[in-house]
């Protein structure tokens, strides 16, 4: 909205307003609106939750943390806001790309506001069943599956991904096209198909299992949304993209705003969220952070990066898909608890200390992410 305002309709009768065309610009200006937003907005929020009498019910099995038992959740509807708000504001909403990125965000927002919904109704830690809540994820997928394939119809998407220190592989989604058999088409759809609902839902659900602390999540995502920034930012830059080998998407450069707006949002979340948290940002929250970066993963094709980036996500979610394999397989556990967190819980480590290690790990694998890209 202020960039159609002050960029294509003040500049050309005022040239100083060339700034406001500035993917650079705007991007520290959505960062600086979701922070200052979030902050402002955060003690209406958590007063209103606790009129509601929207509390947080905690798991019997996880000790130590019934002290938290009816702090406010559903904090993340102040993330969705903050983010939602300064990308309107700041980007070209003419860009298809931004409006993708938006619906990853509320899509998979919803499924977790219906999930906080359910636990709040029903008083209880679980809401939602976990085969529901795949169903609901899986159609969001794939919605965002046929948005990108008309994109690509249209020229303005590539299928092919980029693959950490593999400079000229590039392997296509559309596997048909390096099949080489039309009748293989129908294949080829569905493998794109399912491998955006791994992308999608894995990045979704990992974000949700690690929000089990106060400020794991959203310190973790400052500092992977601040590695996306620069990701999209380099994806839509035609010399840097061209100097990095990396698919150029020209469009993509607008999600900088949309990356700038989540790190900025979840830094003013986590002025909250930080131990001992006033609120939790729930699964409306972790459901649509996760989402949205899984999203913008997809938009820039840097979803084989992801890994990296969010690595401390991806460990979170192994550790639980261990532990239930191991149980079902040997009758074992792996982990005293899982997901991951808790097994250091249990090991003596206190809870702060647990976030902040967490953190500098999470900070070494995106900055070790983003030096993958020159080493290739």
């Amino acid at each position: 909205m202020l960039y159609w305002l002050l960029f294509e309709k003040l500049f050309p009768v005022f040239s100083p307003a060339r700034v406001f065309g500035y993917v650079t610009f705007r991007t520290a200006f959505a960062s600086l609106t979701a922070l200052f937003l979030s902050i402002w907005l955060g003690p209406l929020l958590i007063r209103k939750l606790r009129q509601f009498q929207i509390g947080q019910h905690i798991h019997e099995d996880v000790t130590g943390h019934q002290k938290k038992a009816g702090t406010p959740t559903m904090g993340g509807l102040l993330i969705g806001i903050s983010i939602v708000v300064p990308t309107l504001l700041w980007a070209n909403l003419t860009n298809p790309y931004i409006w993708i990125a938006l619906f990853g965000l509320l899509s998979f927002g919803s499924i977790g506001f219906y999930d906080d919904f359910t636990k709040v109704k029903k008083m209880r830690n679980r809401g939602l069943t976990a085969r529901k809540k795949l169903l609901l994820q899986i159609l969001c997928s794939v919605l965002i599956g046929v948005m990108l394939l008309a994109l690509h119809a249209r020229g303005n998407y590539a299928t092919s991904m980029n693959i950490p220190f593999l400079k000229t592989f590039k392997p296509d989604l559309l596997v048909s096209s390096w099949l080489g058999n039309p009748f293989t088409y129908g294949f080829a759809f569905v493998f794109f198909f399912l491998f955006l609902v791994i992308v999608l839902a894995g990045s979704s659900n990992a974000v949700n299992l690690t929000d089990g602390l106060d400020g794991l999540a959203a310190g973790l995502m400052v500092i992977a949304a601040g590695a996306m920034t620069i990701l999209t930012y380099l994806s839509g830059h035609r010399e840097f993209a061209t100097y990095l080998d990396l698919v150029r998407l020209p469009g993509a450069s607008e999600l900088t705003i949309f990356c700038g707006a989540m790190t900025g949002a979840s830094l003013g979340f986590l002025w909250y969220n930080a131990h001992p948290a006033e609120v939790f940002m729930g699964d409306v929250g972790a459901l649509g952070l996760g989402g949205a970066m899984g999203t913008v993963a997809v938009l820039i094709k840097q979803e084989a990066l992801l890994l990296f980036i969010g690595g401390v996500y991806v460990i979170e979610l192994m550790s639980v898909v261990l532990q239930v394999a191991s149980f079902k397989l040997r009758k074992k556990r792996i982990f005293k608890m899982a997901p991951l967190h808790h097994h250091f819980e249990l090991l003596g480590w206190h809870e702060a200390k647990v976030i902040t290690r967490f953190w500098i790990l999470g900070l070494i694998m995106a900055l070790f992410a983003l030096t993958t890209l020159k080493l290739r």
